[in-house]
Formats: structure tokens, sequence, C-alpha cells
């Protein structure tokens, strides 16, 4: 399915230090390309899946820096865009040097092995593109879901992505699992607000309000869940990060230099590990 030069590639791999962050931080408003390198068919190629939403404003889309978003394009393309540039900076993957976002049901979608969902607490998915992403996952392909909080949400997720094939199944990843230890030693997924709400509070959880009702209070996100669906052969096939925003992380870097600190460096360490134990097993 995958080209085998992409993953002896990947598996050779060397990352530098993670501590290099501190040396720059990028424009987190900046729309340049992470590099001028062509599209490379054997690189890893950052995919987001583009989804349809139930709801109206509020719901399916909202307003925020002018401009109207979807929930499937939440960070979408800074956060990308600035994860490139970390990635080739701290390994030495060969990288695309732009995202794409493509649907489920797109037939190009077996030529990537990872692919990434954001905001999914509203998400309606087809029974297409269920029984696409249960082929894309029986083939290989490993899918990554962030930035959904609180229990109407996960809730929601459960019912898109949560019942697939009979014998896979959602669960917490232990915290001795290696994809927390595959290359930066984490001892758990991080917590990762939004920066506007970070800003607004101190808190590292977003304000249960402004997620789907109900939420469950305070108690409902502040905890991280850190979850994966396994197959019946206890194989990883996809992780999410429940209560937290490690795209924000990525995206939005460049605004605060005590949000680069506290958040930043621990979303690229998990994204890093992430993706590495994603793309070699």
């Amino acid at each position: 399915m995958f080209p085998a030069s992409f993953i002896r590639s990947l598996a050779a791999a060397s990352l530098l230090i993670l501590g290099c962050l501190c040396l720059r931080h990028l424009p987190a408003d900046s729309n340049m390309p992470a590099s001028e390198t062509p599209a490379d068919a054997d690189a890893f190629t950052f995919v987001r899946i583009k989804y349809d939403s139930t709801g109206g404003f509020g719901e399916s889309w909202y307003r925020y820096e002018g401009r109207d978003w979807e929930r499937w394009e939440t960070d979408y393309p800074r956060a990308e865009q600035n994860l490139i540039i970390r990635l080739t900076e701290l390994t030495s993957m060969r990288v695309n040097p732009e995202p794409i976002v493509l649907r489920l049901t797109d037939k190009e979608l077996l030529d990537h092995p990872f692919i990434f969902m954001s905001d999914v607490g509203w998400q309606r998915l087809s029974a297409d593109e269920r029984s696409a992403l249960e082929r894309y996952l029986e083939s290989g392909g490993f899918l990554w879901v962030d930035d959904f909080w609180g229990q109407a949400e996960w809730s929601n997720f459960a019912r898109n992505v949560g019942t697939l094939r009979p014998g896979w199944t959602w669960r917490a990843i232990p915290d001795d699992h290696p994809i927390l230890t595959i290359v930066y030693p984490l001892k758990a997924c991080p917590q990762v607000p939004a920066r506007i709400f970070y800003a607004q509070s101190g808190l590292s959880w977003d304000p249960p309000q402004v997620h789907r009702y109900p939420s469950g209070g305070d108690v409902g996100v502040r905890t991280v869940h850190f979850m994966g669906l396994f197959d019946a052969n206890d194989n990883l096939l996809a992780v999410a990060t429940h209560n937290t925003d490690i795209a924000d992380g990525w995206e939005r870097e460049g605004e605060s230099e005590e949000f680069f600190d506290r958040f930043s460096i621990k979303s690229y360490a998990v994204t890093i590990n992430i993706l590495f134990y994603a793309l070699t097993h």
C-alpha cells in the first residue's frame, strides 16, 4: 500500500534535540511554505481530513479572526505549516512542503499512511465515509483525531468512529505504551488549551461552555484522555487526543513565549512520537 522506500527512509531517520526549538519562534500568521522543496512521492505528506458537521453557527461552523471556519479546518493551514517546518528542523524525515486536504472517500487516501482530523464534536460521517475509513485502517493507515472536548463531543465521536468493526475497540493507551517514548520520553499526553482561552484564564483546559453541551463542566474537560483504537490482535490503528488541542501548540507557537515554553514544546514532542510510531508500526 505505502512505498517501501518511504518506510525505510523513515525508519532510518535520526532526530535532533527538541531543545533547539528554543532557537526561534515561527511567525504564526505567516503563510510561507515550509520549504521550497518540490513534492516528493516518497516523502511524508501531512493529510487533513475534510468532513461534514451538523448544526449551524457555533456548531458546524464559527467565526474567528475575521472569517468563517468549518470545524474540519480548525487550526488549518498554519498548524500544519509550522509542524512541517519543525519536522524538517528536528528530524531527517523527508517531508513534503505543503499539507493537503482529502475526504475519506477520495481514492488518493490510500497513497498516504497517516491522516489527521480536528474538532470533531459535531462531525457527521456518511456510511460511505465510515466504510472508507475502515478500509483505510485495515490496509495499514493510521488516524489521529485531535481537539475535541467534554462528554458530548466524545459521544459524537464514538457514534462516528467508535464502532467501525467488531473486535476494534477504543480504550485508554497505557502510560507504558511505546508510543509515548518512541522518540521523546513522555509520561503522558500533554494538555494544551487553545491559546486564546489560556490568555483569558491561565488554565490548561478550554472553558467547558465553548464546547458541545453537555460537556460535563470543568470535570468533563480538565483531564486528558489519550485513547487508542486497537484491533483484535492489540495493534494500535488510531489515536484520539481528547480534552487537549495539540495542534494549537503548533499553530500558535509564535504568539507567546510563555505559551511556546509551556505548551508548544510538549506538543511537538508528542506529535513526533505519534508520527514515528504510526509510520513505523
